[in-house]
């Protein structure tokens, strides 16, 4: 019996040392989560064996549990890279299109070729849909989706209407020539204003400006008269029914008197679109005041669809998107998984867990919530091993390995003793 006694002790000790392994040869993965083994003693007994003469058969290997403790905190600079700090699962599908789902603490995602957020295996990241607001609006695992980052955002809208509100200095002098828009010595000043066409494409729209007369300052109803011309690229627009320059006169004061409305220009057509165009320029809020020229005020109400620029994550999942055009856009808020016995999960490799029977299903939510940790961008969560804590007990598995092995040979020693004697 004691044979079999010192190799069970043997394969006990061979298991915890495989255990042990395992644990180190995985202390750089991301999300990883130890294993410790756990051994029981093994009695036979009956009814007739005496309580105080049992002896023990050896050992078994009770369990192998994992210890789902915080692993350490890697910071990065991905704003997709996320970990979990306290309770949890990321939840994740394989396939796009299935029903599998698999859980992990591995926060590593990127975007792929059809951008859609996945992990270094290349499942989906499942996030609870939002509407408009980013308010959530369905909730539980079978109502997740798959987070994908669109391309654009908004309707690309033409540019009707401009508004410049510009200071023409009182002391400038009138230029000698004629107006001629490649020589700057014939316009007193210029400013370059952004519009776009129907197709959402950038034009430059150049307001040229020009001193035509100068007021009386010995006589205060005497006025003074600007002449702005306006282009878009190499296209003059001209005043609807009337010819170009604009002509903006202003009184001793240097307040504007006309034009005191918008000035509409024919339609024209840029050579990135193919739908003509109407503009107008409203210029009332210009002023003619003794200081340098400068633009106080430009608006104009075209729109550019907007090109994804960077997505965020804040502390409660919620996962936004920035475009080039301004706009933010809610994408969806991440789900999380959490289990009443995390240790009855099913390893599954390469950092993901399934639900059993022994862990029950799982309960969803989100970070910061009650049950779930918080949630940090940037950062990743690595493994849970302490080298120097699994070297010791590496240690302490070899010496009962040796330990059995001593016993195991003693054992065969007696029986060759036995084998031996002569009668």
């Amino acid at each position: 019996m004691s044979f079999y006694t010192s190799l069970s002790g043997l394969q006990a000790s061979q298991t915890d040392m495989s255990v042990i392994s395992n644990n180190l040869a995985n202390v750089s993965t991301n999300g990883f989560k130890k294993s410790d083994a756990s051994f029981a003693d093994v009695m036979a007994s009956s009814l007739s064996t005496s309580p105080t003469k049992m002896i023990g058969s050896g050992t078994v290997t009770k369990s192998i549990t994992q210890d789902f403790g915080q692993g350490s905190m890697k910071q990065s600079s991905s704003a997709l890279d996320l970990a979990i700090t306290g309770d949890g699962f990321f939840a994740v599908k394989p396939n796009a299109d299935g029903t599998q789902v698999n859980f992990t603490r591995a926060g590593s995602f990127q975007v792929d070729a059809n951008r859609y957020v996945v992990d270094s295996n290349g499942s989906n990241l499942q996030v609870y849909p939002v509407d408009g607001s980013g308010a959530v609006v369905a909730t539980g695992l079978d109502q997740t989706v798959n987070l994908r980052l669109p391309e654009t955002s908004g309707t690309a809208t033409a540019t009707s209407n401009v508004a410049l509100g510009v200071n023409l200095n009182s002391n400038s002098t009138m230029p000698s020539g004629s107006f001629d828009r490649f020589d700057p010595t014939t316009y007193n000043q210029s400013t370059a204003t952004t519009i776009y066409d129907s197709n959402g494409n950038p034009l430059t729209m150049t307001s040229y400006f020009v001193r035509k007369t100068a007021a009386d300052t010995t006589d205060p109803t005497s006025t003074s008269t600007w002449d702005v011309y306006n282009y878009v690229g190499d296209t003059e627009l001209t005043p609807t029914g009337g010819s170009s320059p604009v002509t903006m006169t202003f009184d001793s004061s240097g307040a504007l008197t006309s034009p005191t409305t918008a000035t509409s220009f024919d339609p024209f057509t840029p050579g990135s679109s193919s739908a003509a165009q109407g503009i107008s320029l409203d210029l009332a809020s210009s002023t003619q005041l003794a200081s340098p020229f400068n633009v106080a005020s430009r608006t104009q109400d075209g729109q550019a669809v907007g090109q994804l620029q960077g997505v965020t994550v804040n502390d409660k999942g919620m996962v936004v998107a920035s475009f080039s055009n301004g706009d933010t856009q809610a994408l969806g808020q991440v789900a999380l998984a959490n289990f009443s016995n995390p240790k009855g999960l099913r390893q599954l490799g390469n950092g993901y867990w399934a639900s059993t029977g022994v862990s029950g299903s799982p309960t969803l939510g989100s970070a910061n919530t009650k049950g779930f940790g918080s949630l940090s961008s940037g950062m990743i969560e690595g493994s849970n091993v302490d080298i120097t804590e699994e070297l010791v007990n590496l240690i302490a598995a070899q010496r009962n390995f040796q330990a059995n092995a001593k016993a195991l040979d003693t054992s065969n020693q007696i029986s060759q003793t036995i084998f031996n004697l002569r009668s």
